[in-house]
């Protein structure tokens, strides 16, 4: 279970994040967490939050957003809302880590997700972009469709291709939370990157 301080970590994609509050703290209404983005790192993929909205403000570094159909590249000082519904992705646009917190409204099942991909990524069990295999993928996706969708095809059509694989994915033992023989989660974080 995720704590307040706790910090885990993809290597595939290049973020570290550290739990300033969670939905414990919050009775739910908000998970904070810090970022830290290496260089020519990013978020796994282009993804929607159907209900909650996430607020974004960069501490340090260059992050590049792409919100909706608009991208747009934010240092220092800048402050970003991404409404509920919009499509969205970022990365790392410059030479030093980029270092953002972001507050996610409501919280939903966002810690299980990102513990969940960051642990299949530590144990090499995803691809070069940060993503498990069609089948696993599908087992988490249909466990965690109120919080997160690709942004296409239509919701529809996604909850049909996960009627299909899910089923499928849990015959072959993957499960929607991944926990690892050795956890992924790591002692109280320093501020630092």
């Amino acid at each position: 279970m995720i704590r307040a301080g706790d910090s885990i970590e993809n290597p595939v994609t290049g973020e570290r994040t550290v739990f300033r509050q969670t939905s414990r703290e919050t009775n739910g209404a908000a998970v904070v967490i810090e970022t830290y983005v290496q260089p020519n790192g990013f978020v796994a993929a282009a993804h929607v939050h159907p209900s909650q909205e996430e607020r974004f403000e960069v501490l340090r570094g260059t992050v590049g957003f792409r919100v909706g159909r608009k991208k747009l590249v934010a240092g220092p000082g800048k402050r970003l809302t991404v409404p509920a519904g919009t499509p969205h992705k970022f990365w790392n646009a410059g030479d030093e880590v980029a270092h953002f917190v972001c507050e996610i409204r409501p919280a939903l099942q966002f810690e299980s997700l990102i513990e969940t991909m960051f642990a299949l990524a530590v144990d090499g069990r995803t691809n070069r972009k940060g993503m498990p295999n069609p089948l696993h993928l599908a087992v988490i996706a249909q466990a965690h469709f109120d919080t997160v969708r690709l942004p296409f095809p239509p919701a529809i059509v996604q909850r049909i291709g996960l009627a299909l694989g899910g089923p499928l994915g849990r015959v072959l033992g993957y499960e929607p939370v991944y926990v690892p023989a050795t956890t992924a989660i790591g002692a109280p974080a320093a501020t630092a990157a």
